[in-house]
């Protein structure tokens, strides 16, 4: 069973002092959005699946003695592509960026020596934008952790490389995993789709819509088990510690 992990808004000024005084200390920054993702799941899905995985990478962090607090999600992002569906509430990348700067540096100013900006809403501008909010710190301090790279995304699961895994059996499975709400008789009668959101995006698609994704799924939500979300949030958490770690190293 995973140690309840430390979450910065929970901690005292004096606890959060103490920590500081370790040598080597990180701040997670689950990042997400409010948007659609099918009719089975909810509209916070990419924040859960952050913060789920942060709180196993926490676990994998410790276990290499790095301490790393959970600091508050933040759970809107760019949301364009779901433009048109009920719950698509997203901010523009240029609200987006210098917030998200603003938090990293003062949670480095704080002291604490290393921020993650874990990021699993997987649009491109948004993923710009989180990535853009770290190009201007010093090198080392601050990272994002986002299996829209090849070297994460390569790890996961088929559906995944696939590129329908929108609210799809991946996501479907993670949520399940986290102990989140996925309404299961729903999940279980929608059909698989193969729409590849990487190859419509590739082809100058904008919108789910566009793609012919009338409920805001693809994949196979059908197929999703919690023994498959597991098995990724492994390969997540690895992800975020191994940017941590490698971000600590070149401080």
């Amino acid at each position: 069973m995973l140690t309840r992990p430390m979450k910065l808004a929970e901690m005292t000024t004096t606890e959060l002092r103490a920590l500081l005084e370790r040598p080597r200390t990180a701040a997670l920054v689950p990042v997400g959005s409010v948007e659609p993702h099918g009719p089975h799941l909810p509209l916070h899905t990419d924040t859960l699946i952050s913060e789920r995985a942060c709180e196993r990478a926490a676990a994998l962090l410790a276990e290499r003695g790095i301490d790393a607090v959970l600091a508050p999600s933040v759970p809107y992002g760019v949301t364009d592509y779901a433009a048109g569906f009920a719950g698509a509430i997203g901010v523009t990348p240029e609200v987006l960026t210098p917030f998200l700067h603003a938090v990293c540096k003062r949670l480095l100013d704080a002291g604490l020596r290393h921020v993650c900006l874990v990021n699993n809403h997987l649009e491109p501008a948004h993923d710009a934008a989180v990535r853009a909010a770290i190009a201007s710190l010093p090198e080392g301090a601050a990272s994002v952790a986002c299996p829209l790279t090849k070297r994460w995304g390569r790890t996961l699961t088929d559906e995944y490389k696939r590129g329908n895994c929108h609210a799809g059996r991946y996501e479907t499975s993670l949520v399940l995993a986290a102990g989140g709400r996925v309404l299961g008789d729903v999940a279980r009668e929608l059909p698989s789709i193969a729409t590849s959101l990487a190859e419509g995006i590739a082809a100058g698609k904008k919108t789910f819509a566009a793609m012919g994704l009338d409920r805001a799924y693809t994949g196979a939500p059908a197929e999703a088990t919690r023994e498959e979300g597991e098995q990724s949030y492994e390969k997540l958490a690895l992800m975020i510690a191994t940017e941590v770690e490698e971000g600590l190293a070149g401080r």
